[in-house]
Parts: C-alpha cells; sequence; structure tokens
C-alpha cells in the first residue's frame, strides 16, 4: 500500500477528529481508539501517524465540539438578524428537545462532556476549552433578566436528567418544565 498524500492525510486526521467529537459526545471519551479509528474508516495504526496520543486527539476533538456550538450560536444570530433575545428562545427550544435529548452525538459538548472531562487532569488542554466552552455558552445565554449561568445550569441539568430518564414520562416533563421555567415572561 503506497503512502498517502498530504490533502489526503490531513482529511483522513480531520475524518477521526469528526468521529471522536461524536463518539465521545455520544459515549464519552473511554471509547478506544480501536473503535474509533474503525468508526473513522480506518486502521487502527493510521492514528499513531496523525496523533501523538489519544489524550491530544480528546484535547483536539473536544476543542472542535465547542467550535462547532459557537458557529451555531452564530448561526442562530443570524437566523434572527441579531435579535439575540429570539435566538435564545430558538436555542433553548431545541435543546430541551426529545430530538437533541435522543442524539448527543450531535449534541451539545456541555452535557455530553462534562462527566469525562471532570475526571480529566486540572492542567490538560480539554479542561480548559471545556472551561471556555462554559463560560461562552453562559455569555450567549445572558439577559438583560436572567444570568447565563444559571440558564446554562438548567439547560444542562434538564438534559442530563431527562436523558436518564428516558423511556419514562418524566423524561419529557423534565424538558417541558425546564423550558417553561426558562422561557416564562413576567
Amino acid at each position: 500500500m503506497g503512502r498517502v498524500s498530504q490533502a489526503q492525510a490531513e482529511e483522513n486526521r480531520r475524518r477521526v477528529v469528526d468521529t471522536a467529537s461524536r463518539l465521545f459526545r455520544e459515549q464519552g471519551t473511554q471509547v478506544s481508539v480501536a473503535d474509533l479509528m474503525k468508526a473513522a474508516g480506518l486502521t487502527h495504526g493510521a492514528f499513531y501517524k496523525q496523533f501523538a496520543s489519544k489524550e491530544a486527539l480528546v484535547d483536539e476533538a473536544i476543542a472542535q465540539a465547542f467550535a462547532e456550538l459557537a458557529r451555531r450560536h452564530g448561526a442562530g444570530l443570524e437566523r434572527y438578524d441579531g435579535e439575540r433575545e429570539a435566538a435564545q428562545q430558538a436555542l433553548i427550544g431545541t435543546y430541551l428537545s426529545v430530538e437533541h435529548r435522543d442524539d448527543p452525538a450531535d449534541g451539545c459538548p456541555v452535557a455530553g462532556l462534562a462527566t469525562d472531562v471532570a475526571r480529566e487532569g486540572g492542567e490538560r488542554e480539554a479542561r480548559r476549552v471545556y472551561t471556555q466552552g462554559v463560560a461562552d455558552f453562559a455569555g450567549f445565554l445572558a439577559t438583560d433578566d436572567q444570568d447565563g449561568i444559571a440558564r446554562l445550569c438548567t439547560l444542562f441539568g434538564a438534559l442530563v436528567l431527562s436523558r436518564a430518564t428516558k423511556g419514562s414520562p418524566l423524561s419529557e416533563e423534565i424538558l417541558a418544565a425546564a423550558h417553561a421555567a426558562l422561557t416564562e415572561t413576567g
């Protein structure tokens, strides 16, 4: 088998990071390198040509997940012509949906990666990126009347609890209650 071109190597790396970002949000960072590479359609040996370690990939995949989240927030603002409140309300509706609950791979990295990042060492790049991503998300959610951190905690808590209780009526009740709490006018 011949060497791959630089362009193909870059594409392979992007595919691995994309796959890792999704799998880590869905299954956690304990996903094996072999399973990750299989999901990316590449060989296990190709991993070590692209990454110094699994930890390096975790760092990069978490950074990508938060970059994707920031792009979604920016797109929401564009969709609503810069009307922050309308973009926030749309985000809340999407975030607290059954579809988001049922699709952690494409979901919020705050909820999907919290437990794994909590187990990481405090000096890891993954922790720094996660912390900044949480702060940025909270900043996006802040209003004149409501603190962004409290709003994010409500979203996060509701999503995690609804995923944990999926299959019971309580799961959708949690989503609905959080939605009502975050969208009530008062």
